[in-house]
C-alpha cells in the first residue's frame, strides 16, 4: 500500500522484535545495578566498624564441679543493617566474671582473643567446636543430665554455642516430636527395668549403665534393639 505524505519528515520509529529486546535487557541491567548497589551499602561485620554506645547481649551462669564459684559469661551483639531486610544480629565481644581468681590471667586473655575473632568477621562459628575440643589433663567432670564437660574452657565454648543458636548463626541439631517421644518411651522402659532411683528421676538422669554419646557428650548411650542408641540426641551406630 502507497501513501503519499504531504508534510515535512522530522523523526521516525521503528517497532521490531530486536527493539523490544534491547529494551527489556536496558531494564534488566539497571535492576542488576541498583540490586549490585544496594548489595554495596550492606554493612558485613569486620574489624573497622565502630561499637556503638549500647549493644544487646546475654549473660549465661556456668557452675562446675571444679570450682567454688560459679562463672558468668556475657557476649554482647551488635546489629548489623538494623531495620533493613539485611539486619542481622552478630557477636561483638565476650566478658567472662567470676569470684574465682585462680584462673583470672587466662579468662581475660581467652576473652580478649574471642571478641578479637568476632571482630574480625566472616565465619566465627569454627571457635566453638575449637573451645569444645579443650581437655583438662586433670579430667574433666559430668553436669547434670549426664553431660560431660572435659574442661572449663570447653564450658565456655557450649555457652557461646547456645548464643551462636539463639541468634541463628548455628542451625540447632533438634530431634523432632517422634523422635522426642520414641527417646522417652525407651528410656522409661529401661529404666522400669533397671529400678533406676527416685532421686536419679528427679534430676531427669539417664540409666546407670549409659556410656557416653561421641556426639553430644552426654552419658546416655543405651543397647536398644540390638544397636548402641544415645537417649539424648537420637545418635545410633545403627544410622
Amino acid at each position: 500500500m502507497v501513501r503519499k505524505i504531504e508534510g515535512k519528515i522530522t523523526g521516525y520509529k521503528v517497532n521490531a522484535a530486536e527493539t523490544e529486546a534491547e529494551e527489556q535487557a536496558r531494564l534488566a541491567t539497571e535492576e542488576e545495578s541498583a540490586e549490585q548497589q544496594r548489595l554495596a551499602d550492606v554493612v558485613h561485620m569486620h574489624e573497622s566498624v565502630q561499637r556503638p554506645e549500647m549493644l544487646v547481649g546475654s549473660t549465661y551462669k556456668v557452675k562446675t564441679p571444679v570450682t567454688e564459684h560459679a562463672m558468668y559469661i556475657t557476649i554482647n551483639d551488635i546489629i548489623l543493617n538494623e531495620g533493613s531486610e539485611h539486619e542481622k544480629r552478630r557477636p561483638f565481644e565476650v566478658f567472662i566474671n567470676s569470684k574465682n581468681m585462680d584462673n583470672f590471667q587466662w579468662v581475660v586473655a581467652l576473652t580478649r582473643l574471642i571478641s578479637a575473632v568476632f571482630r574480625k568477621g566472616g565465619d566465627t562459628t569454627f571457635m566453638v567446636e575449637e573451645l569444645k575440643a579443650v581437655f583438662d589433663p586433670k579430667g574433666g567432670y559430668f553436669k547434670p543430665g549426664g553431660i560431660f564437660m572435659p574442661s572449663i574452657v570447653a564450658e565456655i565454648g557450649h555457652a557461646i554455642e547456645r548464643h551462636m543458636q539463639m541468634i541463628g548463626m548455628i542451625k540447632a541439631d533438634n530431634l523432632d516430636d517422634h523422635q522426642k517421644d520414641y527417646l522417652a518411651k525407651k528410656k522409661a522402659e529401661i529404666e522400669a527395668k533397671q529400678d533406676v532411683a527416685t532421686a536419679s528421676k528427679a534430676e531427669n538422669l539417664f540409666p546407670e549403665s549409659a556410656t557416653v554419646c561421641v556426639k553430644c557428650s552426654t552419658k546416655a548411650v543405651v543397647l536398644l534393639d540390638g544397636c548402641m542408641t544415645c537417649l539424648s540426641c537420637g545418635d545410633s551406630k545403627c544410622g
